[in-house]
């Protein structure tokens, strides 16, 4: 399968078309997750992230062999975005996220990449990677518990709920610790299979209900506990539909809440841009330029928000399984986008999705959530910041009570809180606050 360094190849050959396969394969259990979990459709995340990778492909001349798919940055902000204005305003915000990564690289283009370097360097970062992930720590514990994502109800018994999450859970960890070839690169979606087949399991064994008994003691003689896995929701779905598209209502209040937390992703963007040029030996920041690549994403997540889908971000595991295979031939990522956009139109595929137990999400989010959190831990890390230093200790301890916290102003016209008012709130302070800043 070795393709080393080779140029763009668009001629149709069954190996390619395999491969792209594969590589859809590898990114899906991701892919998905994001719509799951944020109450979006996964049909129409399928295709924009297909829709997605086939502008950005086009952008940078077909020369980055990646693919784009759901970012998990954006969970906290959809999550609180689809409660407070409902998708259609919430696709507003995610709209001009995508502006942003548009701006930035034209900015790029004009001063050079430095410039993103002195207004957004790890020391804010960092934190706000880290407030992404802490903020949705309680709704992975409740969903892990059996409960809805904001506690208010029950949805599983909570032990039954604790074995399918752990069950989940501890696959995840298995496999992307002692996975082997392909496999280390599918955790998630091997998590996602195990919790659901044990799901199935007990409901087959009853289990499920016995513990609903227990769970609801006040229950009818004669009710019988629902089954954690119903494929009432497959039968309904048609096997071929149009994808659940939604768009965007204009709603500022969601834009300045959610554009401050495209700053993270959009300074990761270079390190993904860095890795697979790595993997291939080739300098993508040179050719065809972070700018462009910057510029693709950007419109293809704006692309995404115009149909209701989840932002997009270049896919690590994909970048992983190109590694493996040897495929560097970036027609392949192109496979890979027309696949995502046919199953986009399989209803039965979103059907079953939609199958899945509230727990496996759980258990899958506990270790999630605290990884996104640690990667902004290691940001700060390998930037060699100190915290100590009284101009750095400021910024972190203010971006972190102010994400997590919860802190709002209503300015009357938008009410700013949260990860945005966070993200602002730490621009603002490297830019003013006075000492030694980082080089980076």
């Amino acid at each position: 399968m070795s393709q080393e360094n080779s140029p763009t190849d668009y001629n149709f050959r069954p190996k390619d078309c395999l491969l792209g396969a594969q590589m859809l394969f590898v990114a899906f259990g991701a892919l998905v997750l994001v719509p799951l979990l944020t109450g979006l459709n996964a049909n129409v995340a399928l295709f924009t992230a297909g829709v997605g990778t086939l502008i950005f492909q086009a952008i940078t001349r077909g020369k980055v062999p990646v693919f784009l798919a759901s970012s998990f940055a954006f969970i906290a902000p959809i999550i609180y975005g689809v409660q407070q204005w409902g998708i259609p305003g919430t696709m507003c915000g995610l709209f001009a996220a995508g502006i942003l990564y548009i701006i930035l690289s034209l900015l790029i283009r004009v001063f050079g990449t430095e410039m993103l370097h002195k207004i957004l360097p790890p020391i804010v970062t960092g934190p706000v990677i880290m407030v992404i992930g802490l903020v949705l720590a309680p709704v992975a514990v409740h969903m892990a518990s059996g409960r809805t994502g904001d506690g208010s109800a029950w949805l599983v018994p909570e032990t039954t709920a604790f074995i399918v999450a752990g069950v989940a859970l501890a696959v995840t960890i298995i496999v992307s610790l002692l996975g082997k070839g392909l496999f280390k690169l599918i955790p998630i979606l091997c998590g996602i299979v195990a919790g659901y087949v044990t799901a199935l399991g007990l409901d087959l064994s009853g289990f499920s209900a016995s513990t609903q008994a227990t769970f609801d003691p006040g229950a009818l003689q004669n009710w019988t506990a629902p089954a954690l896995v119903s494929m009432q929701k497959v039968a309904d779905a048609p096997w071929f539909a149009l994808p659940d598209f939604t768009f965007p209502t204009w709603n500022l209040e969601a834009i300045l809440f959610i554009v401050p937390v495209a700053i993270a992703p959009a300074i990761e963007h270079f390190g993904d841009v860095l890795a697979i040029g790595g993997i291939t030996g080739k300098d993508y920041v040179e050719e065809p330029g972070i700018k462009n690549t910057l510029l693709g994403d950007g419109v293809a997540t704006s692309m995404a928000a115009f149909f209701g889908g989840p932002p997009n971000t270049t896919y690590s595991e994909v970048s992983g399984a190109v590694a493996l295979t040897r495929a560097f031939n970036p027609a392949i990522m192109t496979w890979a986008a027309i696949a995502a956009i046919l199953l986009a139109f399989v209803g039965k595929l979103g059907g079953f999705l939609n199958t899945i137990p509230v727990p496996v999400m759980g258990g899958i989010m506990v270790l999630l959530f605290g990884a996104i959190a640690v990667i902004g831990i290691n940001t700060l890390i390998k930037a060699g910041t100190d915290l100590m230093e009284p101009r750095n200790l400021a910024i972190v301890a203010i971006i972190l009570v102010f994400g997590i916290g919860g802190m709002s102003f209503d300015l009357a016209i938008v009410k700013l809180g949260g990860i945005g008012l966070a993200g602002i709130i730490g621009v603002l302070l490297n830019l003013v606050l006075p000492g030694k800043k980082q080089a980076e």
